[in-house]
């Protein structure tokens, strides 16, 4: 199922023409209940609830940033279901995606012990371009508010486990106190504007999996993990 949630509050006035404008994708995925869908409508529209029901499929959502006085940043934001490991689907659900965030529930050991088996899969079906290297993955250990279990306990063992797996960094987040969403955010874009060795042409960077202005959109429905 996709739908198109946005967030315009933080777009760039009209009429500023000298702004350069970029449009990247990023996946959101994990296991179930880890809270992704918690922490993209926290991000996107500064809300959250206790009652969003399983994404299934994939829903996606686009958050507009000033990144500085000359760009504006979109990140097309792909919460991805969390049993679509176990499918045939997450190749085209990855493409073209030049970021990701993978998270886990500290509360759950099990959710942790899957976060590289995302990553595997992620490094396994998107490349970037033109040296084929690995996207960026920023590691959520999300409900931060909670009691924390396992290796989340102890930051240096984090720090270690983000080395040696390939993740660019982890943040401690909690979409229910709005916690680290904005600072792991800005950590994998900073990563994603390093990346692009086309940026400094005047064209939009869009990728072409997906048009968020297609017409007629498909209907929205609560989805998604608390």
């Amino acid at each position: 199922t996709l739908f198109r949630s946005e967030d315009t509050s933080t777009m760039a006035e009209d009429g500023d023409d000298a702004a350069n404008e970029y449009l990247y994708k990023v996946l959101v995925v994990g296991d179930i209940g880890t809270g992704k869908t918690s922490i993209i409508k926290r991000f996107v529209h500064n809300i959250f609830s206790m009652h969003y029901k399983s994404t299934i499929g994939v829903d996606f959502a686009l958050k507009v940033i000033n990144w500085d006085e000359n760009s504006v940043v979109r990140l097309q934001l792909w919460d991805i279901a969390g049993q679509e490991r176990f499918g045939n689907m997450t190749r085209v659900y990855y493409k073209e995606a030049v970021g990701a965030m993978v998270v886990f529930d500290v509360t759950r050991v099990t959710t942790f012990e899957a976060v590289q088996k995302w990553k595997n899969d992620i490094d396994a079906k998107v490349l970037l371009p033109p040296d084929n290297r690995p996207i960026p993955v920023v590691l959520l250990a999300n409900k931060c508010d909670l009691a924390k279990e396992g290796i989340c306990e102890d930051k240096r063992q984090m720090d270690k486990f983000c080395e040696e797996h390939g993740f660019i960094g982890w943040f401690e987040t909690s979409a229910k106190d709005d916690l680290g969403i904005e600072d792991a955010s800005k950590h994998l874009v900073g990563k994603i504007l390093e990346n692009d060795t086309t940026r400094g042409s005047n064209a939009p960077k869009k990728p072409s999996g997906v048009s968020l202005d297609a017409r007629p959109a498909p209907q929205q429905k609560d989805s998604g993990c608390c």
